[in-house]
């Protein structure tokens, strides 16, 4: 059976030495194959794998049991069995491929009849050409018959490979195929009758390449690079191995099986890694990885097909191992100490260091700090310094010494990557002391807000605006002051902060912007440190302001304008004063706010003084005195051709002009005498002779006695800012400050050299030194003086001496022979 009905493709060989067996792959036509294994211990044989159908004789169970009745239940040494099977193989026809049976008309065609691909292995060792099947007609009985194929592998490229025997109808095969190239191939195969045409029609055959183990497995990479933790647990994964089977997938000859060859070095074990068979994955098999004594690992890895007995590629994968965060960072010390002053923010504190036994400069050696108690308020920040082993320790905020005086902080250290084994957390306490400082007095609120009348009278409260000193333990005095007060409204008291209106104030001033007007208070202390706060005065309007005619208006309409506020304002009225009743009418336009004015009766041209009564809505009414011009008006921008009558009006004029013709006769004369003056002089022996151009040393401070200099009260000259209380100043000494102790000065002179420097910083360091500093006022000459007049002292003039020769000094004396001398400027 055996014999007849099957073809010996191909004998695949496989030798395996660990348990000596061969494995031999055969090819029934094309129905089934089957694996045998025949172990070379005792030359059993048995099958391995076999296919579920046999198209010769639909039954599995028959068909493979008679092939495992005649060979494969039988103990037969191995050259006898593979000498059967070839010679099976060479005595075996091709299979004959018929074309489908036509006829005349229409006509059923079987459902089962399909034509069967015809298989054939690659790398077939021939000999070339190879037959592989054979087609027939039904008519080559009664015609001569002629074959032919076309199509891909035949006349189309790959262009020969198959060739067909034109008498015979044999298909030939004239080179080993590549699965890997191409599967498959789809011929169209004809057969012509001579002399008459198609006989058949047209059939495809279809050639089916079959997978040989001809690849081996190839890995992707042929070294991979990975990293491994010292401290990584038991079957953690590493790395993944990938191979690739260029044979048939989900095949024997593509199913790969992974394994580990070597380990090097082989310490502290020789299974540190084991590898996943069939992912590929190396994990972790065992502890004992320490990157300080074995800092790299090399492995060759093995890929092999038929699911690890066949073909086999290799690899090497190099794991690295890597630093793990098995040392917790400690600090140098268990407590730190350290002060501030207080109301400083950013300010650094303290440094305090750390040690890690981890590989410098890694993640895992890399400090990072935190505070973990003691800051609710979140009034420090702590941060890791550049060396990456120091925690730096600021303020985030001022500090209150009045509030609290001293923080205790816990700060922890951790690094940036977190413990590979549960390790404790290093912590330090650390003690702040706040430093107090002396603060200026604070207002509350910063900015007040008051609204008042802005008629208010003088003297009046405003209100008072008071200041605390923040450091109560001092017990200083708070006194206050006017910084800024651009009107000079407002004063206020030293003691109480009570601000109370020094001058009339006005809602219309250029002071008040939108009916606001700001100052700006200061409170001091004892030292002093000065604090400051606005207070803006919200002034309302009262009808203080009467309508008034605004200049430039335009003829006969003359515009009403009001100061104070929408409340107080339009609608205006008007009347006539005085004599103007009677030769002029004034009345409002219609929207209340210009005044109409015209003739009443008819009047020469000329000036004329209108009277016009104007009062607002609430009756605050103000007189106006209108310059109204009588003429002839011409033109649209109403020009007067002759504003003056003639008659008396001319030699008013005329008298005028005269009047300023002897005036102007006057001043030529005048000046004609001091010219003639000037020029009559005597000259006098000079003050200095002409060859004495020495300098000279000259005494200032020996004013003499001269007019009873004594009775002056030079004291008078202070009392300016006397007369102004609301003035601040600073320049007198101090008396609630304790003055240093000065020493006195030395009998013997070698001791001057310590004197002088004693007292000099005893001076530097002396608030009440002068010069303080101050505010001056300059522009104020006081009120009320009680010293005399200045009017009535006067420069001799008595012409007695000579000045002339002040110009003949030099350049130094020009300017003095400029004054006294004469000169060009005394000609004018």
């Amino acid at each position: 059976y055996v014999k007849s009905q099957t073809k010996l493709n191909s004998v695949l060989w496989s030798h395996k030495l660990n348990n000596f067996k061969f494995v031999i792959e055969i090819y029934f036509a094309v129905w089934f194959s089957i694996y045998i294994q025949v172990r070379v211990k005792d030359l059993t044989v048995e099958a391995r794998r076999n296919i579920s159908y046999c198209r010769v004789c639909n039954n599995l169970t028959a068909c493979v049991g008679l092939v495992m009745k005649a060979y494969l239940s039988t103990v037969i040494p191995l050259t006898i069995l593979l000498n059967v099977l070839a010679q099976g193989a060479m005595e075996a026809p091709v299979p004959v491929l018929y074309f489908q049976r036509s006829g005349g008309g229409l006509r059923r065609r079987k459902r089962d009849w399909v034509i069967p691909p015809i298989q054939v292995a690659e790398n077939t060792r021939g000999p070339y050409p190879l037959e592989i099947s054979k087609i027939r007609s039904n008519q080559d009985k009664l015609k001569k018959i002629f074959y032919s194929i076309t199509g891909p592998g035949a006349d189309q490229p790959p262009t020969n490979l198959f060739t067909m025997d034109r008498d015979s109808g044999s298909l030939f095969v004239t080179q080993q195929l590549d699965r890997e190239e191409q599967a498959n191939y789809t011929l169209k195969a004809y057969a012509v009758a001579a002399g008459s045409g198609a006989a058949e029609e047209p059939m495809d055959i279809v050639v089916n390449v079959i997978d040989q183990n001809d690849n081996k497995p190839i890995f992707v990479q042929d070294i991979f690079l990975g990293e491994v933790a010292e401290a990584s647990p038991k079957n953690f994964d590493v790395i993944q191995v990938v191979a690739k089977d260029l044979d048939e997938e989900n095949n024997d000859n593509s199913d790969l099986r992974y394994s580990i060859l070597s380990q090097e070095p082989k310490l502290p074990s020789n299974d540190l890694f084991v590898i996943n068979p069939v992912t590929g994955f190396i994990r972790v098999n065992a502890g004992g990885l320490d990157r300080e004594k074995y800092p790299k690992y090399t492995l060759e890895v093995q890929a092999a097909d038929m699911q690890g007995d066949g073909l086999t590629g290799v690899a090497k994968v190099i794991l690295t191992v890597t630093d793990s965060n098995d040392n917790a960072p400690a600090f140098t010390q268990s407590s730190y100490e350290a002060s501030v002053a207080e109301n400083k923010a950013d300010v650094q504190i303290m440094k305090m260091m750390v040690t890690d036994g981890d590989e410098p400069h890694s993640p895992a050696w890399n400090a990072k700090f935190k505070i973990i108690s003691g800051d609710p308020e979140g009034l420090f920040s702590v941060r890791t310094g550049p060396n990456k082993q120091e925690g730096i320790l600021s303020t985030a905020k001022g500090l209150d010494f009045e509030k609290n005086n001293k923080h205790t902080l816990l700060v922890a250290v951790e690094n940036e990557v977190p413990f590979a084994l549960p390790l404790p957390t290093a912590t330090a306490t650390v003690v702040v002391k706040v430093v107090d400082v002396n603060e200026a007095p604070i207002f509350d609120p910063l900015e007040k807000l008051v609204s008042k009348r802005e008629d208010l009278a003088v003297d009046s409260d405003v209100v008072q605006y008071t200041a605390s000193d923040p450091d109560t333990a001092r017990n200083q005095n708070v006194m206050y002051r006017i910084i800024r007060d651009p009107a000079g409204w407002l004063e206020v008291d030293k003691t109480t902060g009570l601000i109370k209106v020094k001058n009339a104030m006005d809602r219309e001033s250029t002071f008040v912007k939108d009916d606001k007007y700001t100052a700006l208070i200061g409170a001091y202390d004892n030292v002093p440190a000065t604090g400051t706060g606005t207070l803006v005065i919200q002034l309302e309007d009262v009808n203080d302001n009467a309508p008034i005619i605004e200049e430039h208006s335009t003829p006969h309409l003359l515009s009403v304008t009001d100061k104070d506020g929408p409340g107080y304002g339009s609608p205006y009225s008007v009347s006539l004063q005085g004599t103007s009743k009677s030769n002029w009418t004034a009345r409002m336009n219609d929207s209340k706010t210009g005044i109409i004015l015209n003739l009443a009766t008819q009047l020469d041209s000329g000036q004329y003084t209108v009277v016009l009564r104007v009062s607002d809505r609430q009756g605050l009414e103000q007189d106006s005195t209108v310059q109204a011009t009588v003429c002839d008006c011409t033109g649209a921008d109403v020009r007067c051709k002759d504003r003056v009558a003639a008659g008396t009006d001319l030699s008013l004029i005329l008298g005028v002009l005269g009047g300023i013709l002897v005036l102007l006769s006057k001043l030529v004369v005048l000046l004609l005498l001091l010219l003639a003056r000037r020029r009559r002089g005597v000259k006098k022996e000079p003050l200095l002779q002409d060859t004495d151009v020495r300098d000279n040393i000259f005494y200032y401070d020996e004013e003499g006695g001269g007019e009873d200099d004594q009775d002056y009260d030079l004291g008078v000259l202070h009392r300016g800012l006397d007369n102004r209380p609301e003035v601040f100043r600073n320049d007198v000494v101090p008396n609630f400050m304790p003055a240093p102790q000065y020493q006195p000065r030395p009998a013997n002179p070698e001791e001057i050299g310590n004197f002088i420097d004693h007292n000099l910083k005893a001076a530097d360091n002396d608030p009440t030194a002068p010069p303080y500093d101050s505010l001056l006022v300059f522009d104020y000459e006081g009120g009320g003086s009680e010293s005399g007049s200045l009017s009535s002292l006067n420069s001799s003039n008595s012409g007695d001496q000579d000045y002339e020769c002040l110009s003949e000094w030099g350049p130094r004396f020009k300017k003095l022979a400029d004054m006294y001398g004469g000169g060009e400027d005394d000609m004018l």
